[in-house]
């Protein structure tokens, strides 16, 4: 059967038009489709990988505490220690056994308060017999006198009895002896009683003995016996007796000593000013002045010892504490009133082209902001200008500050 080609025709297919789109969207608005998720994804990724604020520490400047108010700079440099001028280790003034000890460390005492108490049974047993012995030789005294006395009357007798020649001169001379030797006695026994008295004061005195009293208000820095323990004045028993209760030390006698090279000994004289600053506490220096420069020096260091009291005494003040000062020169003091001084640790700052300044921050964006600095001394300097108290500073200085950029706090 032949084919018709005219239906043939019908079916072949049409290769250059365009089929239809099965969504229904034309080109253009596909590819605005697909630029609008490319740019939100950028912009997500943007915010989420982007850059974020730097991560810092802060410190809070502060005005110091306990500053010197002192102007001037330093002519010389020393070190040395916090020492009491009167400090004693309390013992007892007569051997014996300690009963109870009635002071721990570090309480407040005052003179001839009682620190310790020792065993009484010795001394009251002899106590008690020197007492007695006491009452012995007056109630002897009392006897004497009542023989002179009779005595005595013996001799008027005797006396007007010779004169009528009734009795004979040698009754009369052994009556009159009589009379004197009891006298004698009377006297020698009235010493008898001084003597007694005087020796149950001491013995009063020996047993107030056992009773340890301070010597002068002070402050109790160790405990140095315990009840049972046996303590002398002396040192004896082969180690094994204490010699002394407690240490006291007058804390109002509290001053600096240095030891200062000879060489820069002339940098120094009586009353000068100085800045001390306890090696416990670096940002608080404390006013003191020389009070005198012990005359003699020590030939194998080569120093001279110089005495330096505080202006005004602090309880952090401790004895033998670590201490570094400043002798100052003769410049004036500062004014009253004037600004405190402001020390940040040397972290903080940061210098360019000769100029300082430092990196505040306030309400979580840090102000690069210029400042007139002093001296850097142990790790801190002293900012003359530029800081008020209590602003928080960048420390330490972190890479990627920008002036008014922002900043985040890293957790404590």
């Amino acid at each position: 059967m032949a084919l018709d080609e005219s239906s043939l025709s019908s079916l072949r297919i049409d290769r250059g038009s365009s089929a239809p789109s099965s969504s229904g969207l034309s080109k253009p608005v596909l590819y605005s489709i697909v630029v609008g998720l490319v740019l939100a994804i950028a912009l997500v990724g943007f915010i989420v990988l982007g850059p974020q604020p730097a991560e810092v520490t802060t410190v809070t400047a502060k005005a110091e505490t306990g500053s010197t108010g002192t102007a001037g700079s330093a002519v010389l440099n020393a070190s040395g220690y916090v020492v009491a001028r009167r400090m004693a280790t309390v013992s007892s003034k007569v051997t014996g056994k300690i009963e109870e000890i009635l002071v721990e460390e570090g309480m407040q005492v005052e003179k001839d308060q009682v620190l310790a108490r020792l065993d009484p049974v010795n001394l009251k047993t002899v106590l008690t017999m020197s007492e007695r012995e006491l009452e012995a030789s007056r109630r002897s005294l009392a006897e004497i006198e009542v023989r002179l006395a009779e005595a005595q009357r013996n001799l008027n007798r005797n006396e007007a009895l010779v004169q009528q020649q009734l009795i004979s001169q040698t009754a009369l001379d052994a009556s009159r002896a009589e009379v004197n030797a009891l006298a004698a006695r009377l006297e020698a026994s009235k010493a008898q009683v001084k003597v007694a008295e005087s020796g149950l004061q001491m013995r009063r005195i020996d047993y107030d003995d056992l009773q340890v009293r301070a010597p002068f208000a002070g402050v109790v820095i160790s405990k140095d016996a315990q009840p049972g323990e046996i303590v002398s004045p002396m040192s004896a028993g082969g180690g094994f007796t204490r010699t002394g209760i407690a240490t006291i030390v007058d804390m109002d006698s509290r001053e600096v000593e240095v030891d200062v090279n000879e060489a820069y000994i002339n940098r120094v004289k009586p009353e000068q000013r100085v800045e001390a600053t306890l090696d416990a506490y670096p940002d608080a220096p404390l006013a003191a002045h020389v009070i005198n420069i012990v005359p003699t020096a020590d030939r194998n260091k080569a120093t001279v010892k110089v005495r330096i009291a505080f202006d005004n005494l602090e309880p952090r003040i401790l004895p033998d504490m670590g201490i570094k000062v400043r002798f100052l020169d003769d410049a004036p003091a500062a004014a009253a009133g004037s600004a405190p001084r402001i020390r940040v640790p040397a972290s903080a700052v940061q210098e360019e082209g000769g100029d300082s300044y430092v990196w505040v921050v306030n309400d979580g964006r840090v102000e690069r902001r210029a400042v007139t600095v002093g001296p850097e001394r142990e790790g801190s300097v002293e900012v003359q200008a530029g800081v008020r108290d209590g602003e928080r500073l960048v420390a330490p200085v972190v890479q990627g500050l920008e002036d008014g950029g922002k900043v985040k706090l890293k957790a404590s």
